[in-house]
């Protein structure tokens, strides 16, 4: 059972206008290999411009790691046209590499040739590569050279003002930020549904797994490749971002100041794992600290709140003072499907979604759900394609089918998408249900069953070099539609020169 979503359906009919402005940015990862497959080895293409000050072609983890940055935008479309032109920039500038089209990594022949990203001299570039060596140390680099989707969302002022009364509180100045973690706890419980319909990692090469201690049932194709047959997102699994070690924080976005508390509890408590590696070793530092969080951003949770922060804030005290400004939804696998690594339909569906969130009730998380929780998001990731497969209802905690959840949530996601978006686009949405049932009742369609056909019958390493060579192609004829050469050149330009100003500073 959900919780009863028909007392928000006549207050959206009523404000069906502070829905028509919704901010969204989107953060693509993408690897960068050469033309056998091979994970690139050479350094972040200076014509890309400075990594450390870019405002929208950075790098993650590795050299080789590239992440695209759209701005907030409140238009889907200005979005997705500024982030192929990015695509179509990047692209156009390799020499002899293409970007790989999946979340799980191109073969990799060992770790030595995953370069970790240098940002420079500075003490804020130095920091940043210390963290990844300190990453690197603690997971495995092959870990970190995964890839996804991180989806950033806000909502106007004008929404706020009108949830304020509909939620009946007191005090508007950290309405948002309730409104957002009760968005979080809603997502956390059931945001697997975007793994189960788009999750698109059922498949790893066989290169992955070495060095990786995890006992499960995994077979191999013809081509050697590992999987589970009925998996969704082996990258949401415990050999990709699912970390036990991270569990002992036990964040559960009940309020702020116990989120923020657990967060900065675990930037301070030393873990005796970490410690055995130490922090310096030939005078050469090995992580930041040996705490069980280096960082806040080391926190892997699907879903987490977010606030845009001045240099050298810290993100502790713009919460605590300022609250939660916008979400990022970081369970999205990279759509292999997709030359921008997710479509227009999955964006709406998540918009969708997300409003549901925010607006049904969502009450506290206790310890006993917490482990509910992360069960089902596990049960969806390893065997979410699996007949009759079920979950644990947190209102009841009984199992109940992955199906007879799902079906109620449509309903409740459908009946909102004819409130707000039928009249101009009855029949995007009409499309997009349709396909979304009968992907329920044929869990074959979902995007990871096409994604573990197409491997079965051409192999991981074929499949995902023949989708990057077709986009190095479709990008070559495709034209910029919101940007030019010379905004993406002067901004590059822009970024190196705001690094030297950096590191003169030190």
């Amino acid at each position: 059972m959900l919780p009863t979503a028909s007392k928000i359906f006549p207050w959206i009919k009523e404000n069906s206008e502070i829905f028509k402005i919704i901010f969204r940015g989107i953060e693509r990862e993408t690897l960068r290999v050469d033309y056998d497959g091979n994970i690139s080895k050479t350094l972040h293409p200076k014509l890309f411009g400075s990594p450390l000050t870019h405002n929208w072609i950075t790098t993650d983890f590795a050299e080789s790691l590239l992440e695209l940055i759209t701005p907030v935008n409140k238009n889907i479309e200005n979005m997705i046209n500024f982030l192929q032109d990015l695509h179509k920039f990047v692209t156009n500038n390799l020499h002899h590499e293409f970007l790989w089209p999946m979340s799980m990594p191109c073969k990799i022949k060992n770790e030595l040739s995953i370069l970790i990203a240098q940002y420079g001299n500075s003490e804020l570039g130095k920091i940043k590569n210390i963290y990844r060596f300190g990453l690197k140390n603690r997971y495995g680099a092959r870990v970190q050279i995964i890839s996804g989707i991180h989806y950033n969302i806000s909502f106007s002022k004008k929404f706020w003002n009108e949830y304020h009364v509909f939620c009946k509180k007191d005090s508007i100045k950290m309405v948002s930020s309730e409104g957002y973690l009760n968005l979080i706890r809603n997502y956390y419980r059931l945001g697997w549904i975007m793994t189960y319909y788009f999750g698109a990692s059922p498949v790893v090469h066989s290169s992955f797994l070495k060095k990786i201690n995890v006992k499960l049932p995994f077979k191999k194709n013809k081509y050697g490749d590992i999987y589970l047959p009925y998996a969704t997102s082996l990258r949401l699994s415990e050999i990709g971002y699912i970390n036990k070690v991270q569990k002992k924080i036990k964040i559960k976005f009940n309020n702020l100041t116990e989120y923020i508390e657990a967060l900065f509890k675990a930037t301070q408590t030393p873990y005796s794992k970490y410690q055995k590696i130490g922090i310096k070793k030939n005078k050469r530092y090995l992580q930041l600290n040996t705490n069980l969080l280096q960082k806040v951003n080391e926190l892997y949770t699907p879903i987490r709140p977010k606030r845009t922060l001045k240099i050298n804030e810290s993100l502790f005290h713009a919460l605590h003072s300022k609250g939660i400004e916008y979400v990022e939804i970081r369970s999205l696998d990279i759509n292999p499907f997709s030359p921008i690594g997710l479509k227009k339909h999955q964006i709406y569906f998540l918009d969708l979604f997300l409003i549901w969130c925010i607006l049904v009730q969502s009450p506290p998380i206790s310890n006993t759900e917490l482990k509910f929780i992360h069960e089902n998001w596990n049960r969806v990731a390893l065997k979410g394609r699996k007949p009759n497969i079920k979950l644990i209802s947190y209102l009841e905690h009984k199992e109940k089918k992955l199906s007879d959840i799902l079906k109620n949530l449509l309903q409740d996601l459908q009946y909102i998408a004819e409130i707000l978006y039928y009249n101009k686009k009855k029949d995007i949405y009409k499309k997009i249900f349709h396909d979304l049932f009968e992907m329920l009742e044929q869990p074959n369609m979902t995007l990871s069953g096409k994604v573990f056909r197409h491997t079965m019958d051409v192999g991981f390493e074929n499949l995902g070099l023949k989708l990057a060579k077709s986009y190095q192609l479709h990008w070559k004829k495709e034209k910029l539609k919101v940007l030019s050469e010379k905004n993406l050149k002067r901004e590059s330009k822009v970024s190196l020169h705001k690094q030297k100003i950096i590191e003169n500073k030190n």
